[in-house]
């Protein structure tokens, strides 16, 4: 119940269009028939095929339920601000907020001051702005010693952390600017940016996909061209929740470079899983199998590429021990447009804020804070609103509206619906909002304020056009079926205003949402790897060639994933330059994936290359030999497809235990 359910979401469709011609409530449920088995096989199967997350079993005669509640009231936290330090602490383990205390503290010293208890919504859309999916809390934090250990690498990390100081100072000269994981990731980027190499980059405010400017050759002419990627990974939810899980990391990743109001034509899928040949006994308590987690992860991610039209160029799957505990699911993807079509705006006071495409339901909820905080086995019962349901013919509605020239250039500004739904969306989009609840749409009665202002239902963007061409977007909107409400205007006032039934139960200042918190701060301790080097620690006999052969051949690595790449789409589109598996046979694997720019009328020769490098055996001995290779692997690959290294622009997916305050764990991310 309040699981979105795309067959019965379509049969409703259909027997309210074409059957009715009235709201009807059409359920849709699955019948496994089991014949001559004990009690124990029967639970052992129960066990397998019914994730608490989004099924329950239920009887044969169940042919009605009860009618949805009316929404309750949204809860004033009642003596929030006079709360000792203990009291906060009970109200944060009751409500499953994600912000740390110090954090906690802060939002209370903010709500004496404006003298007034918060509204539950206020404390939960603040949690959500400031947790580490949304602002990246853990790469912001500023690290204020590096130790490193002693050992064999010692100089080879003090070197590198010299290098990154000399260009520090090269890029902020003496500006303060604190050492941070999110400085070490892009100060490459800023100082050859700085000295006049990255004259490729768009400049934009929107930071929704990366975005370069390049030269496409059509029919003999040259245009200019966005060309947009993006990468990003939907480890918790698929974990959790397989196919939904899966199939929201690509529709997710789709939303970033959509949002941009570009084309997505080829995707990539990279994920890690343990040994999928384990047997069922071996599970650890608590936890999907590794078998149902890759298969149906497989087809929730293929799922939503087939219906969404999306070509899916490269898959692998990577099989490691380190990853039993959290999987690893990664998309990424290219996608271009026309330079010219895409505007660029601003917000001003009196425009409109669209919402386009799928409605609000409970699917979702919570996911960015759930994503950023810790997990046991209670969160299978608990945390299943927080994986998002995927709906691609809704998201394939707005492709094809973005799609159209005369569209892209009224969207000012858009941001797609993902982390923290209207709240982060919307909340994002100017500096002063007044936000309308009751004007979004909704998958069902009886969600309250709360859940419509942070549910992360998907398949929807927030644009924001001018006044002036309300009606002409409406219209557009309609010839391509697709759902568009008026929920908000931007106001004069720096101020996130939302009202809901009449009453207003968020009232929260920009400049107070801005700060993101206390910043936090860290020592950090890069520990040296062993000594013996990677190879020795693998296992291998470097003295003897062909048993050191053999025995790599024996890897589940090593075998052919043919059959696991025969279920994505690879051609869709016309564009695909090179098929997955080719040769004389099909069976030699491509290094990347290479694809025609989707240009609109005539014909180019023109294309992306996207290519990946990561080898888990070496991450896990030297975190920083891990990422040094990943570069070079994937640079190499590029150059193998007929890339330019020197054009190859490098996005990095980080995926780490959670640090907390341990002083080492810090050390492997700051080390790659």
């Amino acid at each position: 119940k309040g699981q979105f359910n795309q067959r019965e979401d379509s049969m409703n469709i259909l027997a309210r269009n074409f059957v009715l011609n009235k709201g009807v409530d059409i359920l849709h449920s699955k019948v496994i028939i089991v014949n001559k088995i004990s009690e124990e096989d029967l639970d052992k199967i129960k066990s397998y095929y019914i994730n608490p997350i989004e099924l329950k079993e239920i009887g044969l005669d169940y042919l009605s339920y009860e009618e949805e509640e009316e929404p309750r009231d949204v809860e004033i936290i009642k003596g929030f601000i006079g709360f000792s330090e203990g009291e906060l602490k009970i109200f944060k383990d009751e409500y499953g907020i994600g912000m740390d205390m110090d954090d906690l503290l802060y939002c209370q010293d903010y709500f004496k001051k404006v003298a007034r208890d918060p509204y539950i919504v206020e404390i939960k859309l603040i949690d959500t702005y400031w947790s580490d999916h949304c602002r990246h809390t853990t790469f912001m934090t500023e690290i204020t010693d590096i130790d490193i250990g002693e050992g064999k690498y010692k100089e080879i990390f003090e070197s590198a952390i010299k290098e990154y100081l000399s260009s520090r100072k090269y890029v902020y000269e003496d500006r303060e600017r604190a050492v941070s994981l999110m400085d070490l990731a892009t100060i490459n980027m800023k100082e050859i940016q700085k000295k006049g190499l990255l004259d490729d980059k768009e400049k934009s405010d929107e930071v929704n996909a990366a975005s370069i400017e390049i030269d496409v050759d059509i029919d003999g002419k040259t245009e200019r061209w966005l060309l947009m990627f993006k990468n990003e990974t939907h480890n918790h939810p698929t974990e959790m929740e397989p196919f939904g899980g899966a199939s929201t990391c690509l529709g997710g990743a789709i939303r970033d470079p959509l949002s941009g109001r570009s084309f997505v034509y080829q995707g990539m899928r990279i994920t890690g899983a343990a040994d999928p040949r384990q047997d069922f006994e071996d599970i650890l308590p608590g936890k999907l199998s590794q078998r149902k987690i890759t298969q149906q992860a497989m087809e929730g991610f293929s799922s939503y590429g087939n219906q969404i039209g999306a070509a899916t160029g490269y898959i692998k799957e990577i099989y490691d021990e380190g990853y039993v505990a959290k999987r690893m699911e990664c998309g990424a993807l290219v996608a271009a447009a026309p330079k010219d079509w895409v505007y660029r705006g601003k917000s001003e006071p009196g425009d409109l804020i669209i919402l386009v495409g799928g409605r609000t339901g409970r699917d979702g909820l919570g996911g960015a804070v759930g994503s950023s905080k810790g997990h046991s086995e209670e969160s299978l019962h608990t945390s299943g609103a927080e994986v998002q349901k995927g709906n691609p013919p809704v998201e394939r509605k707005i492709v094809r509206l973005f799609r159209k020239e005369e569209v892209s250039k009224m969207i000012k500004v858009c941001n797609d619906f993902g982390a923290g739904g209207v709240s982060v969306a919307i909340g994002e989009l100017a500096d002063g909002l007044m936000i309308d609840l009751d004007k979004l749409p909704l998958k069902y009665p009886g969600l309250d304020g709360t859940e419509i202002a942070l549910s992360e239902s998907q398949e929807r963007m927030a644009v924001v056009i001018d006044a002036a061409d309300l009606d002409r977007f409406m219209a557009e909107a309609a010839k391509e079926d697709c759902e568009a409400t008026l929920v908000a205007k931007v106001t004069e006032e720096k101020r996130l205003v939302m009202n809901w039934r009449g009453e207003e139960i968020v009232n929260i200042s920009r400049d107070f949402l801005d700060t993101n918190g206390i910043r936090k701060k860290m020592d950090v301790r890069i520990e040296q790897p062993s000594e013996k080097g990677y190879l020795d620690e693998a296992s291998l006999d470097v003295d003897n060639i062909k048993d050191a052969f053999i025995e790599n051949m024996k890897d589940l690595n090593r075998g052919s994933q043919k059959g696991l790449a025969m279920n994505f789409d690879h051609t869709v589109g016309g564009g695909t330059v090179l098929m997955p598996y080719g040769g004389k046979y099909h069976l030699s694997p491509s290094e990347g994936m290479v694809a025609k720019i989707p240009v609109l009328k005539g014909s180019t020769d023109t294309c992306s290359i996207m290519a990946y490098g990561f080898e888990p055996g070496i991450s896990k001995w030297s975190p920083f030999h891990g990422g040094y290779y990943a570069v070079i692997e994937s640079l190499a690959k590029i150059v193998a497809l007929g890339g330019d290294y020197r054009k190859a622009r490098l996005s990095f997916q980080e995926y780490f235990e959670r640090l907390g305050d341990n002083k080492s764990k810090w050390g492997k991310p700051l080390a790659a």
